[in-house]
């Protein structure tokens, strides 16, 4: 199977696992998804929808946000991540927006890049949701979901993402392939504790694949002996060393031979880890 022809099939069960892909951000208009999307950065969507009414309520408007300074817009905001730097943001590209723009918006990717606190991504989730345009936002899910799959070749910078999936998806369906991306890994490939039991990609997925080969758990371990058990040597230790494998991901390992073929005594399951694109 081609990445292409993987793709495809990854979209089509999507769209049957989730049947409305759209943004969980509440928004009106342009702005107010600009806004949303500024705070969202290393945020959750619900935190930021639980701030942003009473935001919108005193600054509805470029024009209004643009006579507030950083510390006026500060309170409103306090509970998302960052908040110092993403006041300064929106006080900044509102008065952007005012002087620069019309009051409005731009339509422009090249635009959007040009205001504080956006960059390729949200200029991307603007475009898109917004004004309809075709575009892919790699965020942290989609990074992640994407590497794991497989739609692309462990890619190592959102950027990269972006650029192979633009190559196996079809222009036409960007805008909702970033849509089910995010929302697959935001409720079933979970950064920190994947859900494979009910995930309809697992005979798709690299990932998951990975996780199937690593080795079985070895019984009758004695953690009375050593925390560790190496397997190649048969040595109990209790210091591990650490070894980064061929795929980057740092391994616990045998002090003495250097093997990475260890177990838990413990529990006897593998220490071996799959790499997961966490970011």
């Amino acid at each position: 199977m081609t990445r292409t022809e993987k793709a495809a099939a990854v979209l089509d069960r999507l769209r049957v696992a989730i049947p409305a892909p759209e943004t969980e951000l509440a928004y009106r208009n342009e702005f107010e998804l600009l806004v949303a999307v500024v705070l969202s950065a290393q945020c959750t969507d619900k935190r930021v929808n639980l701030v942003t009414p009473a935001l919108f309520e005193a600054y509805p408007t470029p024009a209004a946000m643009a006579e507030a300074e950083a510390d006026e817009i500060f309170p409103f905001i306090r509970s998302v991540s960052y908040p110092n730097n993403k006041a300064k943001a929106l006080a900044k590209t509102a008065r952007m927006l005012r002087d620069d723009f019309g009051g409005r918006v731009p339509r422009a990717h090249a635009d959007l890049v040009t205001l504080a606190g956006v960059g390729r991504k949200t200029a991307n989730v603007v475009v898109a949701v917004a004004f309809g345009e075709a575009a892919i936002a790699v965020d942290t899910h989609v990074f992640r979901v994407a590497n794991r799959i497989g739609l692309v070749n462990d890619r190592p910078t959102p950027l990269a993402v972006e650029k192979g999936l633009r190559r196996v998806i079809p222009r036409d369906d960007w805008g909702e392939a970033h849509h089910l991306l995010i929302l697959h890994g935001r409720y079933t490939c979970e950064a920190r504790q994947p859900h494979c039991e009910r995930c309809p990609l697992t005979d798709l997925c690299d990932y998951f694949a990975a996780l199937q080969r690593l080795p079985a758990p070895l019984d009758g371990l004695d953690p009375k002996k050593g925390r560790y058990f190496c397997k190649t040597t048969g040595r109990y230790f209790d210091e591990p060393a650490t070894h980064v494998d061929r795929r980057g991901v740092e391994q616990l390992a045998d002090p003495v031979s250097g093997s990475m073929n260890v177990y838990d005594a413990r529990t006897g399951q593998t220490t071996r880890r799959v790499k997961d694109y966490r970011v």
